[in-house]
């Protein structure tokens, strides 16, 4: 199994969600620790394909989303964790999208930095 790497405040915003959406997602990781890819997991559109992936989990109304990558060789990057306020539309909001692309290029530093 990969081990799961938490970027920036992305593990602290998890566990701000309610305790069935992080069960939720708990899972759903366990499973792309084991090459699976979970039933809640879509690709992140503009990411270039299916190498940043989101999971999104409804409750009570609102939506939660756990965006990872798998591209990386060596470990599952937990990029952003997030609720998203938009009432319409499943467009990621730009700022969310900035702080991924930003987290995903320290996901490729550390991953560098691990097989040197």
């Amino acid at each position: 199994m990969k081990p799961v790497e938490w970027c920036g405040d992305s593990r602290h915003r998890l566990r701000e969600f309610p305790q069935k959406v992080r069960r939720e997602i708990g899972f759903a990781l366990n499973d792309v620790q084991s090459g699976e890819k979970p039933r809640n997991a879509k690709p992140l559109h503009g990411f270039g394909g299916a190498g940043v992936l989101e999971l999104i989990e409804d409750f009570d109304g609102d939506t939660y989303r756990a965006v990872y990558t798998v591209k990386l060789r060596n470990a599952i990057y937990v990029l952003h964790c997030f609720q998203k306020k938009s009432p319409k539309g499943g467009k990621v909001p730009l700022i969310d999208v900035r702080l991924i692309q930003q987290r995903l290029r320290e996901a490729v530093a550390m991953e560098k930095a691990r097989e040197s």
